[in-house]
């Protein structure tokens, strides 16, 4: 959720750039600043996770592109659905032996051998 000072800002020197299919909304500066560019912004639809941004508008807030992106964001048929960082909630990935999962890994197969200098 924004915050009040968040709002002001704004809603006094935002412009509407554009949102993506989470619902986040991306905004710039109205004025140009001293560095010669525009302070760009996102505001969350839900929880303000950075890794909610799919990858062609993080592109954009980090100054990487110049335009924002428009129309389809999967651009190539090899690109997956953007999902954000799931860790820390009930879908994070627990691989086997993990404490929270079942907490019994398998068994040492013996192929490893350890390092050992001339």
């Amino acid at each position: 959720m924004p915050t009040m000072i968040t709002r002001m800002i704004t809603l006094l020197s935002g412009t509407y750039v554009g949102s993506d299919e989470s619902g986040n909304r991306y905004y710039q500066q109205r004025r140009i600043t001293g560095s010669g560019r525009r302070r760009r912004w996102v505001i969350y639809a839900g929880d303000d996770e950075a890794s909610q941004v799919p990858a062609p508008w993080n592109g954009w807030l980090h100054y990487t592109v110049n335009e924002p992106p428009s129309g389809d964001l999967k651009a190539h048929a090899w690109q997956r659905e953007h999902i954000p960082n799931l860790t820390g909630t009930e879908s994070a990935y627990r691989p086997p032996g993990h404490t929270l999962a079942d907490g019994q890994r398998d068994s040492a197969t013996g192929d490893y051998e350890s390092w050992k200098p001339n």
